[in-house]
């Protein structure tokens, strides 16, 4: 049993200083160019022919709201229109000219290995992270029968839970009935922490009759996933491009859906089929690439940290740090009147919101006692920067946030300015120098 003296559960201060070692590069461009593209294409198919099944009309009003918020969520999400596009793109289910066409019928099968490459990535993640969790979880438990019984309970639901998703398959559930059960079986588990952190449920007695587990990994399993805990810094900082691939792939699953069922009336052009495929090598390559990423910072982030050190961050956190909304086509502004030459300014900023490009324009700019505007740091956009330098003149220094190219999406920036005039040391009189 790992010791847990001294120590106390991560706080969502401690991941965003941890995830400040992790910055996620932007998703290119490309991802909202073809989900616009995308986006038209299905709105001329459905302009055209309005949604004639309920599942046509489901997966409309899926496209039409946000992603959800949850990083889990979004996992399961990512991987029911996944399995859905393979299933929409066997050859079977092809529109007939489409398996008579070798050229077509080629692409539309590398489009399903990629997705079901993919598709084979994110369950492996899936599989792996939940062992971590539980087993790094284990670790602080007491190595004796009260460990050994946590664990049989753990085996017992899984075979359950396994036990109700073969019935359902058995019973001809489609695709998505299965992956709302297994969502509900997700929220099964976090439900079952939750209990073995308040000692309540089927864990009462293992926890409060049969005394050894930490009071510090019980308060870990019973906040980890509030709604304001440490896991939505997490959804903050990574959510965003994950929200957008999963943006994606469901209008790439309603695109295909909508062109199979009106294949007769409007067949595709090679044109579409070209924007497809592009948007499928586009998504299957970025998803993979934040999965292999989000595996790296969660495989390294621990549990818990020590209290000395989750009350320093504590306090940094608390050091003048404001945070502001910046709304779509805006700029915020922070002026610093600098009287004295070597004056020292400073800033420390990261955005914690953002949709499909998180990052925001950061330029700073002086104007001296004469009116002459000079540009000291270069416009650039950024999702976080830390940066100073030292002033040449005095005047008034203008540090601008900009987010005047986003069209419809609001920053919330979090930032801190520090300027320190200069340290002037004491005169020393020729006695105290003689000394």
């Amino acid at each position: 049993m790992a010791s847990t003296e001294g120590l106390v559960p991560i706080t969502r201060i401690f991941l965003a200083s941890y995830y400040d070692k992790y910055p996620f590069t932007p998703l290119p461009d490309d991802v909202s160019r073809l989900y616009s593209e995308i986006r038209s294409m299905t709105s001329d198919l459905i302009k055209d022919s309005p949604p004639s099944s309920q599942d046509e009309s489901l997966l409309l009003k899926e496209s039409e709201g946000e992603s959800p918020h949850k990083i889990d969520e979004n996992m399961w999400k990512n991987r029911e229109h996944m399995e859905e596009i393979i299933f929409l793109l066997h050859e079977s289910r092809c529109p007939q000219p489409l398996q008579d066409d070798s050229e077509l019928s080629t692409v539309f099968n590398n489009m399903r290995y990629k997705f079901q490459k993919t598709l084979n990535v994110l369950q492996d993640f899936q599989a792996v992270n939940s062992d971590h969790v539980f087993n790094t979880v284990m670790t602080y438990m007491p190595q004796d029968f009260r460990g050994t019984l946590i664990r049989q309970q753990r085996e017992r639901s899984e075979r359950n839970k396994q036990a109700e998703v073969d019935a359902l398959i058995n019973s001809g559930g489609s695709i998505r009935d299965r992956y709302a059960l297994l969502w509900r079986q997700q929220m099964d588990r976090r439900r079952q922490l939750a209990q073995l952190g308040s000692a309540t449920g089927v864990y009462k007695t293992l926890v409060k009759y049969l005394v050894g587990v930490p009071q510090v990994l019980l308060d870990f399993i019973r906040q980890i996933n509030d709604d304001n805990g440490p896991m939505e810094e997490q959804r903050q900082r990574y959510g965003p491009s994950l929200y957008s691939l999963t943006a994606m792939v469901l209008l790439i699953r309603l695109f295909i859906q909508l062109a199979w069922g009106r294949f007769e009336a409007k067949k595709l052009t090679r044109d579409q089929v070209a924007v497809l495929e592009q948007a499928v090598d586009v998504y299957t390559c970025e998803f993979r690439r934040f999965i292999t990423f989000i595996s790296e910072v969660f495989a390294n982030s621990p549990f818990f940290i020590s209290a000395e050190a989750a009350g320093a961050l504590e306090a940094r956190n608390n050091d003048d740090y404001k945070e502001i909304n910046v709304p779509a086509g805006k700029t915020h502004e922070v002026s610093l009147s600098v009287e004295s030459v070597n004056s020292y300014i400073a800033w420390d900023f990261s955005l914690i919101q953002g949709k499909i490009n998180m990052d925001i324009g950061f330029s700073v700019e002086c104007t001296d006692p004469t009116g002459k505007k000079t540009l000291i740091l270069p416009y650039r956009r950024y999702e976080s920067d830390q940066g100073n330098f030292s002033t040449c003149v005095s005047g008034n220094y203008k540090l601008i946030w900009d987010n005047s190219y986003s069209a419809f999406f609001k920053k919330v920036l979090r930032y801190k300015v520090d300027c320190i005039p200069p340290v002037v040391e004491p005169v020393q009189s020729a006695g105290e120098m003689e000394e």
